[in-house]
């Protein structure tokens, strides 16, 4: 399993937010690191397949994923920054609608059906004591969780996380981030985050991203 990213670049008008990036990420957990504005959500959006290059091109296991199209969406989780929520549904009520979005169905390899799988990822980030309480009141660190397990729907092949541990206290964001480093093992994660001692915890590599 390999993702290519070739002479990659993205303009917003006169503004360039990626500037000719070209790096090869196999299995294992890559660190992001770099300022505000760096370009680091922007590079995500792009491996993500939610925004086009304006040059330059991604590959995984050597095919255009600009033609894979859903094919290749259905191997990705993604865990933005932030993300507007229904304030009213609760925790389970939004990774059930996130499964159907994703095209979930029926269960799995391990033959574990959508809702078992659901309650596996809220135990996993700590939330099923709270599974059926409204989002609306939860934390900033709890709707992180949220984001995180809402990632790992559909077991993806391809991990991308902007700041995953923002917002968690340090026991929570320990817990996190060994998660993180176990599922490494068979998955493609690219983590972007300004807290340096998770980089060095559990980053195989480091890529360091400035003014794009």
């Amino acid at each position: 399993m390999e993702l290519s990213i070739e002479e990659l670049n993205k303009r917003f008008g006169t503004k360039s937010a990626v500037s000719n990036i070209s790096v090869t990420l196999q299995p294992g957990v890559y660190g992001l690191l770099g300022a505000n504005g760096a370009g680091k959500t922007t590079l995500m959006r792009m491996v993500c397949n939610i925004l086009k290059p304006t040059s330059g091109r991604i590959l995984y296991d050597g095919e255009d994923i600009l033609k894979l199209g859903k094919r290749f969406r259905a191997i990705v989780g993604y865990m933005p920054q932030q993300q507007g929520f229904y304030e009213d549904f609760s925790p389970k009520a939004f990774l059930k609608y996130m499964a159907e979005v994703k095209g979930l169905k029926g269960k799995n390899a391990e033959g574990k059906t959508v809702n078992q799988q659901i309650d596996e990822l809220l135990e996993v980030v700590n939330l099923t004591g709270v599974a059926h309480k409204k989002i609306g009141g939860f934390s900033g660190g709890m709707k992180q969780r949220v984001l995180l397990a809402q990632a790992l729907l559909g077991n993806p092949k391809i991990l991308i996380l902007d700041e995953p541990t923002a917002g968690l206290d340090p026991k929570e964001r320990i817990g996190i981030r060994n998660y993180i480093a176990e599922l490494s093992k068979d998955k493609i994660i690219l983590f972007a985050t300004h807290v340096v001692s998770d980089i060095e915890c559990i980053a195989d590599h480091v890529l360091l991203i400035k003014k794009g």
